[in-house]
């Protein structure tokens, strides 16, 4: 399971910890730096429901997008077509391409290593540390029903209180609950998930309740 591919249109539970015992944030710039490069990195591959930033491992709820090719129109009137190359976006030329309309974007496991490594030489180097920060290969559980996405979901905006950081998702501030209660513009899929939980009052009661961890990972197949 660690090692599958992240097929498209398939949602997915992804998660990592940090290794040896260290942490991955030291202060509040850490989380907002790892955002940022979440962004750059799986934004263009994935579209992403659910997250949480834990002091020692991350999750995150994602589907992956399916194949796209990115055109647009010269000023000659010619098309051209442009996709993610690991750190930027490169042109590809259609002439040179035997089917243009199959050009796809790279693996989005090959993105999600991309944005650890990054992370990592990043924090490595503010720090003055060396080494591995995260654990490879970084885990993945596909999804395939509602209920497990609702139940996901909620598993993922209470770590904070399961490893008593806080008494309720809305007191900690690295996860995505606090932008599915917000009306604020997002990228997170928002709508979406309200939607699973039949809008914004079901989503709020289902967060109010207290969870049985040990019936929480058992039914969800996992453990920590």
């Amino acid at each position: 399971m660690k090692n599958e591919a992240l097929n498209t249109g398939n949602y997915y539970h992804i998660y990592t910890h940090a290794v040896g015992g260290r942490n991955l944030f030291k202060e509040a710039d850490n989380y907002d730096y790892f955002l940022h490069q979440y962004d750059r990195f799986i934004s263009p591959v994935a579209d992403t429901f659910a997250w949480a930033l834990m002091p020692n491992h991350v999750h995150f709820l994602i589907r992956v997008k399916k194949d796209v090719v990115y055109k647009y129109s010269n000023v000659d009137g010619s098309m051209d077509a442009v996709k993610f190359n690991e750190h930027k976006w490169e042109t590809i030329d259609l002439s040179a391409c035997e089917a243009p309309d199959k050009v796809k974007i790279p693996k989005a496991e090959k993105h999600f290593a991309h944005l650890f490594n990054s992370y990592a030489r990043h924090f490595n180097k503010k720090y003055n540390m060396r080494g591995a920060l995260f654990e490879r290969p970084f885990q993945r559980k596909q999804v395939e029903n509602t209920e497990y996405l609702k139940r996901l979901i909620l598993y993922i905006h209470n770590n904070p209180v399961h490893h008593g950081f806080c008494s309720h998702p809305v007191e900690y501030p690295w996860t995505s609950y606090l932008t599915c209660v917000s009306l604020k513009p997002t990228k997170l899929n928002r709508d979406e998930v309200l939607g699973w939980f039949n809008a914004m009052g079901e989503f709020k009661t289902k967060h109010d309740e207290v969870i049985d961890w040990g019936d929480m990972e058992d039914w969800l197949q996992m453990k920590e």
